[in-house]
């Protein structure tokens, strides 16, 4: 079966279509009990490999998603707008698409967008795998050390209030 099906029957099986994540009532692991995050090395679509360690000592906002996924698609102005205000502070949004094999698929949507963070690819979905990833779109939050501070699943909005407070209280510890 086609992993755009499966992944799309996830999704609407799972509820997350109607899910929309508070921000504001994210629960965070508390730093001594954070675990690290997975680590991984994969294409970059402006060319060569990045893995997880290359963003040791920023914020991650490591987020999974593909063209086909409309609250992907969505949520990614959102978090242009929070990349583009905390670049510079220490946060770094990578966003994995699981599209198989569409680069010029991404691409174009990159443009229409004008999204500037990093794109990742993970075609065979081994990254996500590795996320235990099973609906999209996902977030994870990653502190400055590599480890997991939080799993987002379903869409948000990224530039809000509460994302902007959170990503400001993240960036002081």
């Amino acid at each position: 079966m086609n992993k755009h099906i499966i992944f799309s029957l996830l999704f609407i099986f799972s509820g997350l279509a109607q899910a929309q994540t508070s921000l504001a009532k994210l629960l965070l692991v508390p730093e001594p009990e954070r675990h690290a995050a997975p680590a991984f090395s994969i294409e970059n679509l402006r060319g060569g490999n990045a893995a997880l360690v290359d963003y040791k000592g920023k914020l991650v906002l490591l987020n999974f998603w593909a063209t086909w996924c409309a609250p992907c698609l969505k949520e990614m102005p959102g978090m242009e707008k929070l990349w583009q205000k905390y670049k510079e502070q220490g946060l770094v949004v990578v966003a994995v698409s699981v599209d198989e094999g569409y680069k010029k698929r991404i691409k174009t949507f990159l443009k229409l967008y004008d999204l500037s963070f990093p794109i990742l690819l993970d075609p065979e979905s081994e990254v996500s795998d590795l996320y235990k990833v099973s609906g999209i779109p996902a977030s994870f939050l990653i502190d400055r050390n590599g480890k997991v501070i939080s799993r987002i699943v379903g869409e948000d909005d990224w530039f809000s209030d509460d994302a902007i407070q959170l990503v400001e209280d993240l960036l002081a510890q």
